[in-house]
Order: C-alpha cells, then sequence, then structure tokens
C-alpha cells in the first residue's frame, strides 16, 4: 500500500470517526454520563465507608459498639437513596438537559421538568410482596418500587429522556402549539404559557401509550425496555468479547485522533454503569456480587497512567529509549499519567496517527482486561465493587475499587510490569524506524 493510498484510508477512517463522534443522541449520552459521574462515586465511597470501615460486623466493632456503627450507617443509606436509589430519575434530567443543549434549545427548564413528569407517568405506582408470617401476596398501591428508580430502570431514564425531549422540541417549535399572551406580564409566566399545550400533550401521549401497553400486552415500560433492549444489549456489550471487542475499537479511535469516549462512553458505559451499581448495591447489603465486568473494572485494568495503559509506556521510555525527545515529553507527562491522564502523551509523543505504537496501544489493556477478568473469576482478586473517580493513581484504585483487597494492587503491578514489555518492542521498531526516516531525510 502506498504513501497516497494510506493517508486516503486513513482520512476515510477518520471522517467516519467524526461522524459518528458528532452524532447528537450518542453526544447526549456521553455528556449525561458525565453530568451524573459525581453521584455515582459519592456512593461508591460511601458504600466502601459503610460496608468496609463501619461494618457492624467488621474491625471497627472492637473499638466502637456495633449498635452506634449501625446508626451511623443510616447517614450512608440516605445518600444511597439520594444517589444510586433515584438513578433512572437523574438519568432522564440529564439526558434531557444535554439534548436540549446540543439541539441549542434555549428554555431547557421545560424538557427537563416534562422528561420528569413522564418518567413518574409511565411508572407503575404498585408493589406486590409477601409480608413475613404470610403465604399469599400483598399489593401496596401509591408507591414507586426503587426497582423501577434506581440503576435497573437506567435504560428505561434514557429512553424517555431522549423520546420525551425530542418531541416536547418538536411540539414546541411549532406555532400553532404555543398560546401567545401580551401585557405586562412576567417573562416566566410567558414562557409557560408558550410550553403549555406541548407539555400536555407529551405528557398525555406516554400516559396513553404507557396504558395501551398494559391494556393490551399486560407490560409496563420498563418491562418492555428490559426485555427488548437492555438484556439483549448488556450481554453483547458486557460479556468478554463484546467488552474486548468495543474497548479495542475505542481504543482504535483515539489513535485516529478521535477519544474513546466517543465509543465507550455511549455504547459500553450505560451497561457498565448499571454493572457497577448492581456490585455496589449487593455489596452493600452483603449479597453476592453478580458483575465482573463494570465501569470501575475497566478503569482499574485498561486505563493505568491513562487510555492503553500508557503508564507502562512511560515506564518503558524511561528504562529502555535511547532517543532524549522520548524521555523529555514523557518527563513532562509523568504528573498526568499518575492520575490516568494520557492525552498529553498520546498527542505529544505522540501515539496518534503513529501506527507502530497504535497497536500495543490497543493490544495492551486486550491484555489487562482478559487477566484481570479470569483473576477474578477464580477467586484470585474480589470483585471490583466501588466506583472510584478515574483519576484515582493505579494500584491504589485496584485497592480501593474491589472494597480493600490488597491483591488488585498487586494484580496491577504485575500487569504493569508485563504490559512494559508488550510496549517494548514496537517502542524498538518506532525508535528504529525514526532513526532510519532521520537518516534518509539528512542522505
Amino acid at each position: 500500500m502506498d504513501n497516497s493510498s494510506k493517508k486516503g484510508f486513513v482520512d476515510r477512517f477518520a471522517y467516519v470517526a467524526q461522524k459518528l463522534g458528532s452524532q447528537i443522541h450518542l453526544r447526549t449520552l456521553r455528556d449525561a454520563f458525565a453530568s451524573i459521574m459525581p453521584f455515582i462515586i459519592l456512593a461508591g465511597f460511601v458504600t466502601l465507608i459503610n460496608s468496609v470501615i463501619i461494618d457492624p460486623s467488621g474491625f471497627m466493632s472492637k473499638v466502637i459498639n456495633p449498635d452506634i456503627l449501625t446508626k451511623w450507617q443510616s447517614i450512608g443509606d440516605a445518600v444511597i437513596n439520594g444517589t444510586l436509589n433515584i438513578m433512572t430519575l437523574l438519568i432522564a434530567i440529564a439526558v434531557a438537559y444535554h439534548l436540549c443543549i446540543n439541539r441549542g434549545y434555549k428554555d431547557v427548564i421545560a424538557p427537563i421538568l416534562v422528561s420528569l413528569a413522564t418518567m413518574i407517568v409511565i411508572t407503575p405506582m404498585t408493589k406486590s410482596f409477601t409480608p413475613a408470617g404470610f403465604s399469599k401476596k400483598v399489593v401496596a398501591t401509591d408507591v414507586i418500587p426503587i426497582s423501577y428508580t434506581s440503576v435497573t430502570g437506567m435504560f428505561v431514564g434514557i429512553i424517555v429522556g431522549l423520546l420525551a425531549t425530542e418531541l416536547f422540541i418538536k411540539l414546541s417549535s411549532t406555532k400553532k402549539m404555543q398560546i401567545h399572551v401580551s401585557g405586562n406580564i412576567p417573562p416566566a409566566v410567558i414562557k409557560s404559557f408558550n410550553v403549555l399545550i406541548p407539555i400536555m400533550v407529551n405528557v398525555i401521549i406516554f400516559a396513553i401509550a404507557s396504558f395501551l401497553l398494559n391494556q393490551l400486552f399486560n407490560l409496563d415500560f420498563n418491562t418492555l425496555v428490559t426485555t427488548i433492549i437492555t438484556t439483549p444489549l448488556s450481554y453483547i456489550t458486557t460479556s468478554l468479547p463484546g467488552f474486548l471487542f468495543i474497548t479495542s475499537v475505542a481504543n482504535l479511535f483515539f489513535g485516529f485522533g478521535i477519544h474513546q469516549a466517543v465509543i465507550s462512553g455511549s455504547l459500553l458505559d450505560p451497561f457498565l454503569l448499571q454493572n457497577m451499581q448492581e456490585n455496589m448495591i449487593a455489596f452493600s447489603n452483603n449479597q453476592e456480587i453478580p458483575h465482573i465486568i463494570n465501569l470501575a473494572f475497566k478503569d482499574t485494568f485498561a486505563v493505568m497512567g491513562g487510555s492503553g495503559n500508557t503508564i507502562s509506556l512511560l515506564i518503558a521510555i524511561f528504562i529502555f529509549s535511547r532517543r532524549k525527545d522520548y524521555k523529555d515529553i514523557s518527563k513532562l507527562t509523568v504528573a498526568p499519567s499518575v492520575f490516568n491522564i494520557s492525552e498529553p502523551i498520546i498527542f505529544g509523543l505522540p501515539i496518534v496517527f503513529n501506527p507502530i505504537l497504535i497497536i500495543p496501544f490497543i493490544i495492551s489493556p486486550v491484555f489487562s482486561l482478559t487477566v484481570a477478568y479470569y483473576a477474578t473469576k477464580i477467586g484470585l482478586i474480589s470483585h471490583v465493587v466501588v466506583q472510584t473517580p478515574w483519576t484515582t493513581p493505579p494500584v491504589l484504585s485496584g485497592f480501593l475499587a474491589t472494597g480493600g483487597d490488597w491483591r488488585a494492587s498487586v494484580l496491577q503491578i504485575i500487569i504493569i510490569i508485563i504490559t512494559i514489555f508488550i510496549y517494548l518492542p514496537f517502542l524498538r521498531v518506532d525508535e528504529r524506524a525514526n532513526k532510519m526516516k532521520k537518516e534518509n531525510e539528512d542522505s
């Protein structure tokens, strides 16, 4: 393949990646998940404190009365109720907001309220359960089950946020749907009248759709979405082959200058986040941990030093590289890399548009994730159960994410050492190629 053919392929690939990255709904999902991440991290730290540090049956019970520890846990329980247990509502609100921003729609409060109201409209307000000592189920009415507002219903929140907001923007942009008022009236009142009919139509449409779904098929919206969308897609994206494939494609995009969040943030993160939250809930309730692959699992074992586990490349450069310019660049990128910020080395070395270094940039996370997956599966390390900030330094992140398992930190160190030698031969080839290029230019 000659240089013009290579350039043509790169240009076409970059064009496709750019178009995908600018797709408004994928961009909206990426931004929405970024907005709710602080709540998830907060819930993760509270789960860690409740389940490890102030566990009434743990080490602190030898110092503090277990009854007092149990009372203290109620603080964390309240935080979890305000974060994990309303995650579906939070994502619906975040999606509505960012879709408005990306569409250039200025009155963002109205679609946010519509999205929240629509979520309540389609949510069945009944809960069946069997009380202790009874054999028959009892149906409680006028209650909202946590299963519909927590992580298990998150995809419903995404779909409602997208559909309700898109419908509202179209309706409110139609002149016939607006009520024009005049006189000395506050601007907020004028705005509310302008969107009165679109709000009414929007909410009623979803109410009727939910009613027909229940009457014709005995289904609620949550069950329908879970059956036909969430479960199949979750199986594809969070099975090991699907997870590794999407992660590799995301890093390949990064190698061509398109941030990996374009792919992973839109296609992976919704499912990884749901798995993460289900793990956190199970961990806080001392139940069996359901998932190996989740959001913090990816951050802990595939983003050490940043995307592509580039901390290993930095170490390889410091120890083995003969190029002064590479070492100078690496010195400047050490501090960001400690906190898993890899953009300086990706664009500064560069890895971007460097076909030699792109290969280990993709291979390294595949290796580390596979090793960590099977290490978790056979019990060598604990499951990842705490959503730590993605900027948590390697080694420390393994300890915190697994709820205090030092073996995860040891595994991270082993993975870093091995991936140094995954990067090394490609670093040698890259240096040799640059040397030959310089010699040809000088001759």
